[in-house]
């Protein structure tokens, strides 16, 4: 026998068990739930093994040092990125 709730269907006797764990434990039945589904959550959340991650060692995400790396500049005139690489690709700097 089981017990439909919103298209969910629960069989009866885990709910039984359910309810002797709540009353054991002096527990809220919404905390069970919560409890089992994060569970659940941490067992199935993907991971990268830490042996894989080839950059562990130097991997910095700091985002100031970051835009250091790539280039990025303040400037007080707008600035024709298209004419800059033309520029460099023909070696006109």
């Amino acid at each position: 026998m089981t017990t439909k709730v919103e298209k969910i269907e629960i069989d009866t006797e885990l709910l039984k068990r359910i309810n002797k764990l709540v009353e054991k434990e002096n527990i809220n039945i919404n905390d069970v739930i919560k409890q089992g589904i994060e569970k659940i959550e941490n067992e199935t959340k993907i991971t990268i093994p830490e042996h894989l991650i080839a950059n562990k060692d130097t991997y910095n995400p700091d985002p100031k040092l970051t835009r250091e790396l790539i280039g990025a500049i303040k400037t007080k005139e707008p600035v024709d990125v298209s004419k800059i690489i033309d520029e460099v690709r023909r070696m006109e700097y």
